[in-house]
Parts: structure tokens; C-alpha cells; sequence
């Protein structure tokens, strides 16, 4: 990292940081060219860990039931997975001028947009009843994850270094894990809750939960307005700034690419993504099929993905916890590979569970290990960025994501369609594995550095 290469403080005559939601001292100045103070890193972490929180909460809410919803509308297996390759798409089509702009322009003006899309997209699940219907969904959710994967997390990064070149972050990524995992469970919990009690009879119970996700969406657009300030990343007025964004963002883009291509380190961990996806695909997107298919019914299957994928989410929130702590112990690189192989087992045991009781089983022990192999893995992306490309990187790694996912799930459903839904998973879980070959660039340049201390 260039840590060096952006200011390391308030400048002359500016206020000390401020916490954005206990001292007032920090509201916008009036005047022209003004702009409010920089956050302290105790407040950037409070602003990174609310913000975690509105973002993820809404999510508990559909988690599983925008699959759900689609089946009960007479989607097929193969559709539904089908459909999803728009949000794919329109990733990457957007990730990386998205990212670029966010580093030229700004992480908050790209949250903000990224908040509007968000609530489109959440109105037009609402309202899909066919195939292509579900396919615009999530092409505009494909949007909103372009445009919102990265900034918040770059956000917070940039302003700690700027405050403390040297910070060490992982542990407020542990602790972001935790707050998303807890906000997810909640979220699924109390939507198992009102899909069971169903207090509107005139509308499918299904439907209750994205209502919610909707309204919680728009709460946490405000709260991105009002909580998170960022100071300009270049002068003049918004107009010229956006146009110098639109100038520059190719640039950075090139940048990026660049340096993915020429970095052998920071290429195997964005090339996980491809392999962790994978596996993402049994414990997303077929598991509740797979429950519904045990279960013999949608609406009792969203019933029970509320509880279940509550405690999902709480178990990965513990996962994020004892992720960091074994990354303290052993070192980043052992502990995102062991995460990473441990993880692919759980979804493989998804296709080998028999019965609804075992299946969650090996649902909940998955999501622990979906959430211990995340915070060493994203701390050693950050190790490969700096403030002028982080958003761009974090993309990078979040298209090679979604590229997969928009490949793996057609793939996937056919499979399940042509044999069942838990051999599917079974061959999910087993290429997931395989993605902890990516890291060993990582851990040779770790043993180098380890060899040879003086040449990092």
C-alpha cells in the first residue's frame, strides 16, 4: 500500500474529527468551498459498522425468498437459475467503471446511487411474475451490487490510513462480519416470523418480506446521506467533478487491470472468488429449493428459512470472530486457506444431508465457515491496494464473483434438472475446494518475505 500518497490528517484550521452521531460540532458549513471535518477512526469505524448493519438487514429479510417467490409464480428450477445470470451480466458490464468512478469521484456519491437502484430493484420483485420480469429484477440488483460493491469498505480503509498509516484493520473486518452476520440473522428471523404469522391474508406471505426489505432500504439510504462524510477527492464544483470522473475512471480501470495482470499475489485471490462462488451457489440459491423439495411446500420451506438462515447468519457473525483470531494465531494466508477448504466441505455435505433436520445442519455449519474465511481474505486484498485503486480492486475481486455465479448457476441448474438438486450440490462443494490453489502465490510470497525480511 501507498499510504503515504493521500493526506495523513486535518489540515490547519480545520475542527478535530467527530463522531457523526453524538457531537454536532461536525455539521456542514455554510459557506462556499466549506466542507465538515474528517472522521476520527473510533467514529469511521462506528459510521462503517452502522452502515454494515442498515445494508445487511434488509438482506435477512429475502434471504432465500426471492427463490421462493419465483417458484410460487411457476418458475422452474432452470429458470430461476437462469434469471440470475442478468444480475451477472450487468456486473460485469458495470463493476469496474463503477469502481473507477468511486475512486475518482467519491465513495458516498456512488453509495447514494447505489441506495435508489437498491429500492428499484426490491419494487420490481414485487411486482415480477414471468421469467423476464424476474430477469430485469436482477439485472437492476446486478446494478446495485456493481455500484455498491467496494466503496463503504474503501471508505472506511482510507480514512483509518489517514489517520494511522499503519493501522491494522482486520479486526474491524472481523467486526464488520459480525455486525452483517447478526443483521442478516435477525433479518431472516423475522422474516420465518412474518411469512408464519402471514397478518395480511389478501397478499402470498411470501411477499411480506420484500416489502420490508424495500422500506429497510430506503432507511439505509438515508442513513448513508446523513452518517458518512468523505472529503472531495478533487476541487471544483460537482459538475466538473463528475466530468474529470468520467475522464479519469478508464484510466483507473486500466490501472487496475494492470496491476491484476501483472500481480501474480493479488490474481489468485481475486481467482478465489470464482471457485468460492461456486460453492455459494449450493447454499444460496438451491438450498431452498432443496428444503422445499424435503418439505413438499414453498410456504412452509420460507417458513423455515427464516429461523435457519437466522442462525446461518449469527453462526457466520461467530465465524467472522474466530476467522480473525486464527488469522492472529497462524498468520492471514493458512487461515484464509483453511477457511476456504473447510467452507467448500460444508457445501458439499449439503448434497450428501438426508432429511429437513440434517440439511439445515450442514446449512448452519456452512455459514460458520462461510463467515471465518472472510475477514484474512479481505485483509489480504487490502494489503494488494491503495487509496487510488482500492474501490477498483475490492470490484475487481466482486466481478470475478459475480462472472462466476452468472456461469456456475445456469451450469448448476441444468445439472439439478438433469440429475437432482443435491447432486448439484455435491459438485458445487468439490469445485469450491479446489479454489485454495489461488492462494498459493500468496503463501510463497509469504514464505519468501518470512526467508527474507528485508526485500518486502
Amino acid at each position: 500500500m501507498t499510504p503515504g500518497s493521500h493526506p495523513t490528517g486535518p489540515g490547519p484550521g480545520t475542527s478535530p474529527a467527530a463522531d457523526p452521531v453524538s457531537d454536532r460540532s461536525g455539521a456542514p458549513e455554510r459557506s462556499a468551498g466549506r466542507r465538515r471535518a474528517p472522521l476520527s477512526t473510533p467514529a469511521a469505524r462506528r459510521v462503517f459498522l452502522t452502515l454494515s448493519l442498515t445494508r445487511w438487514l434488509p438482506v435477512g429479510f429475502v434471504v432465500g425468498i426471492f427463490t421462493l417467490v419465483a417458484r410460487s409464480r411457476g418458475l422452474s428450477v432452470e429458470q430461476i437459475t437462469m434469471y440470475a445470470v442478468a444480475q451477472g451480466v450487468m456486473v460485469m458490464l458495470l463493476e469496474l467503471p463503477t469502481s473507477g468512478f468511486a475512486d475518482v469521484l467519491g465513495r458516498r456519491p456512488v453509495l447514494l446511487i447505489a441506495g435508489v437502484v437498491n429500492v428499484l430493484a426490491g419494487l420490481a420483485f414485487l411486482g415480477a411474475h414471468t421469467s423476464w420480469q424476474f430477469a430485469a429484477a436482477a439485472g437492476l440488483l446486478g446494478i446495485y451490487r456493481a455500484l455498491d460493491s467496494g466503496p463503504l469498505e474503501a471508505w472506511f480503509v482510507d480514512t483509518v490510513q489517514r489517520n494511522e498509516p499503519d493501522a491494522d484493520i482486520h479486526p474491524a473486518l472481523a467486526a464488520q462480519g459480525m455486525v452483517v452476520g447478526l443483521g442478516l440473522g435477525g433479518g431472516a428471523l423475522a422474516s420465518g416470523a412474518l411469512i408464519a404469522w402471514h397478518p395480511v391474508h389478501s397478499a402470498p406471505a411470501l411477499l411480506l418480506p420484500v416489502q420490508v426489505f424495500v422500506g429497510m432500504s430506503l432507511v439505509h439510504l438515508l442513513a448513508t446521506a446523513v452518517l458518512l462524510r468523505e472529503p472531495p477527492r478533487s476541487t471544483g464544483s460537482a459538475a466538473a467533478r463528475l466530468r474529470g470522473s468520467l475522464n479519469e475512471a478508464p484510466g483507473v480501470v486500466r490501472d487496475g487491470i494492470r496491476l491484476v495482470a501483472t500481480n501474480r499475489v493479488l490474481a489468485g485471490l481475486v481467482a478465489v472468488e470464482l471457485f468460492w462462488v461456486t460453492g455459494m451457489v449450493a447454499y444460496e440459491t438451491l438450498l431452498p429449493l432443496r428444503l422445499s423439495e424435503v418439505l413438499g411446500s414453498d410456504s412452509r420451506a420460507g417458513a423455515w428459512m427464516g429461523p435457519a438462515a437466522a442462525a446461518a447468519w449469527g453462526l457466520f457473525a461467530l465465524g467472522s470472530w474466530l476467522g480473525g483470531r486464527l488469522a492472529d494465531r497462524i498468520g492471514l494466508v493458512p487461515a484464509a486457506m483453511i477457511g476456504r477448504v473447510l467452507n467448500g466441505l460444508g457445501a458439499l455435505t449439503l448434497g450428501l444431508a438426508y432429511g429437513a433436520g440434517a440439511l439445515v445442519a450442514a446449512y448452519l455449519a456452512t455459514y460458520l465457515l462461510h463467515g471465518a474465511a472472510g475477514p484474512a481474505y479481505q485483509t489480504l486484498m487490502h494489503r494488494e491496494a491503495s487509496s487510488t485503486n482500492r474501490a477498483t480492486i475490492l470490484s475487481m475481486s466482486s466481478l470475478a464473483m459475480q462472472s462466476g455465479g452468472a456461469i456456475a448457476g445456469p451450469l448448476l441448474g441444468l445439472l439439478a434438472a438433469r440429475t437432482s438438486i443435491a447432486t448439484a450440490m455435491i459438485v458445487a462443494g468439490a469445485v469450491s475446494i479446489l479454489g485454495v490453489a489461488c492462494f498459493l502465490p500468496a503463501h510463497r510470497a509469504r514464505t519468501a518475505q518470512s526467508t527474507h525480511p528485508t526485500a518486502a
